[in-house]
Parts: C-alpha cells; sequence; structure tokens
C-alpha cells in the first residue's frame, strides 16, 4: 500500500498493473526528453543575439518538426492501445465474484458457490486493533487466489461508486442498473488496499475496498469456513 509522502504508483501486484508502470516510465522519459529540449531551445534563443536566415525560413526544418512529433505520438500510442486492449481481455476466468456498491459499503457474492456472500463494512477507528489502517479495514475481506484469473462484477444499487485497488491495477465505476466487468490476476499473496474512487454521497471517504490473495489451498479452507457458518 502507499506510504507517507509517496511521489510514484504503489508497487505492482499483479501483471497488468506492472505493464500500466512500465508505459508510465515509458511515457514520462518521452516527455522528460521533450522539456529538455524545449528548455534548450528558449534559453538559447534568449541569451543569443546570432540569427541564421536558413533556420528562420527552411522547408527541411518545418518537415522534420512535423514528423517527429507525429512520430513520439506514434511511440506512446502503440504501447497505450496495446494495454487498452489487454485490460479488456477476459480468458477462462477461474473465479466469478460480484462487487455490489451501497451507501456506504460493499456487498460481495461468489457466484460460483451456492451461498456465498457478505457485506463488508469499514471498521470504526475506535474498534481498530494495532496494526491495522484507520478508514482501509473492513470486517470482511475479499479473499480470492493467487496467480488464478479473478472476474469482478461491478454494480451499484443506490447511487454511483466506483471498485478501485490501486496496487493491482483495477479501476471500474458501479453504476445502477448496469453490470460491468472487470479481471485481474493477483501475481503475489497479500492484503491489497482500495477506495471507493466516485463521490458517492457524506460518507464517500468510508467505504474501503480489502482484497486478501492467499494461495489455493488456503482460498479453498476460507470458502469452507464461510459456506459452514452460513
Amino acid at each position: 500500500m502507499a506510504y507517507p509522502s509517496q511521489l510514484g504508483f504503489q508497487d505492482a501486484a499483479s501483471p497488468l498493473m506492472e505493464e500500466l508502470l512500465h508505459f508510465h516510465d515509458h511515457a514520462l522519459m518521452i516527455l522528460f526528453l521533450i522539456s529538455t529540449f524545449v528548455l534548450y531551445i528558449i534559453v538559447a534563443m534568449v541569451t543569443t543575439k546570432l540569427t541564421n536566415s536558413f533556420i528562420l525560413d527552411s522547408q527541411e526544418i518545418e518537415i522534420i518538426w512535423t514528423i517527429l512529433p507525429a512520430m513520439i505520438l506514434i511511440l506512446i500510442a502503440l504501447p497505450s492501445l496495446r494495454i487498452l486492449y489487454l485490460m479488456d481481455e477476459i480468458n477462462d476466468p477461474h473465479l466469478t465474484i460480484k462487487a455490489m456498491g451501497h451507501q456506504w459499503y460493499w456487498s460481495y457474492e461468489y457466484t460460483d458457490y451456492e451461498d456465498l456472500g457478505f457485506d463488508s463494512y469499514m471498521i470504526p477507528t475506535q474498534d481498530l486493533t494495532p496494526g491495522q489502517f484507520r478508514l482501509l479495514e473492513t470486517d470482511h475481506r475479499m479473499v480470492i487466489p493467487v496467480e488464478s484469473p479473478i472476474r469482478v462484477l461491478v454494480s451499484a444499487e443506490d447511487v454511483l461508486h466506483s471498485w478501485a485497488v490501486p496496487s493491482l491495477g483495477v479501476k471500474m465505476d458501479a453504476v445502477p442498473g448496469r453490470l460491468n466487468q472487470v479481471a485481474f490476476v493477483a501475481s503475489r499473496p497479500g492484503v491489497f488496499y482500495g477506495q471507493c474512487s466516485e463521490i458517492c454521497g457524506a460518507n464517500h471517504s468510508f467505504m474501503p475496498i480489502v482484497v486478501e490473495a492467499v494461495p489455493l489451498a488456503h482460498f479453498e479452507n476460507w470458502s469452507s469456513l464461510m459456506l459452514e457458518d452460513a
């Protein structure tokens, strides 16, 4: 999760987020080079009194500064389109979970099981135990198996919400009356935090999302216990 004074992204916990981080670094380097070049040109023009008639009126230079930006845009657009299609790719998910947004909590339903579902409320500050995070902990976590394709069906019951977990590279709007889907694979075990990312009312900042990725054997034990309690 994020730490105080963090400037970059959270550590990637899914292959998709790793791709997004690589694209971010790729685009940032291009922007850095462009900014440095433009700054150099501005300083050179301000500080020198020399002029060159071939620079002031040159067909070749106009061709260069037309083609070069187009090539740079292509270098940015192609990786971006690739990631865009990867984000929409859903190949035979091993587990489907329906996440329903309410004012102001989330409910989860494991549709592959007959009766496995629960509501996930934020733990109040006064009830937190040592080591838990304020405004981020929930009484029930969404548990998933590691290295398994997961599909999440996202919708809402009342107003617009948004189901977002940054370290997994996932963000999907929850729209009443509409079922959106998003897919991801957790590449390592861990607990990943997110929050509703759509302003949804007075308690918008009090409906966190906690995803716990565990080995498959642990997930099967957890689901068995949840079904017994149900």
